[in-house]
């Protein structure tokens, strides 16, 4: 499996047909982390842009799977394909016995 950087281009104005989509993108977004297609999903401060890494076989099966983001009518995106990702995880709080 490789692993791909996307940037996706929000449009400059949400209107309220965009901003109605956002649940249903929203969803889609953590079916594909519970698939593990996605390992991160993030929102640019001023709302401009997206940051996606996909875990796939090939570029052309990213472009699949953003096909189904509901948004992505209103998008536009570029994808780069990734030597590697590293990311900090969260531990859970270590439990004392004594």
């Amino acid at each position: 499996m490789k692993q791909f950087m996307v940037e996706v281009i929000l449009p400059e104005v949400f209107t309220q047909e965009f901003a109605n989509l956002i649940p249903s993108q929203r969803a889609r977004i953590n079916d594909l982390f519970n698939e593990g297609s996605i390992r991160s999903y993030s929102l640019a401060m001023d709302r401009s842009l997206v940051w996606v890494v996909f875990v796939a076989e090939s570029l052309e099966a990213v472009s699949d799977m953003l096909d189904t983001f509901p948004v992505m009518p209103y998008c536009s995106y570029n994808i780069h394909e990734l030597m590697f990702h590293d990311m900090a995880t969260q531990e859970l709080p270590r439990i004392s016995l004594n």
